[in-house]
């Protein structure tokens, strides 16, 4: 894939698992794509909102377009939240460093997204700026 293309075509980036705890690596990372000038949604029902952002329960909730859902979550818990993103029309679906799931990554790709897995958002944009 050609980083430096993905990440100028890209605004909105949900988050899904985003942690509102400072030492999680989900807070650290938005923290830092939120600097560079991304759109940052956060999607965890688990609390109500970080860095001043609302927080949303699911995707289906968004009520606008996604780029890209990047997820912080364990790697058995990644396949409905690719469904969602499907049904919502995502462009890419963005499994964090630890994170692998074959089958959900099958199904993206044959509904047309994009698919990074195992890997970290914010150490592969530090790698192109």
């Amino acid at each position: 894939m050609n980083y430096p293309d993905f990440y100028k075509n890209i605004k909105t980036i949900a988050i899904v698992g985003l942690s509102d705890k400072s030492d999680r690596p989900s807070y650290k990372v938005c923290k830092y794509l939120m600097e560079h000038g991304f759109k940052i949604i956060p999607v965890n029902p688990n609390i109500e909102s970080v860095f001043g952002l609302k927080s949303f329960q699911n995707l289906k909730d968004i009520k606008e377009p996604i780029d890209v859902v990047d997820i912080f979550r364990k790697s058995e818990f990644v396949e409905p939240i690719v469904d969602e993103a499907i049904k919502i029309g995502a462009k890419s679906i963005w499994m964090q460093e630890g994170v692998v799931n074959e089958v959900a990554a099958a199904k993206a790709r044959s509904a047309g997204l994009t698919v990074v897995m195992n890997m970290c958002m914010m150490k592969e944009y530090k790698k192109i700026i």
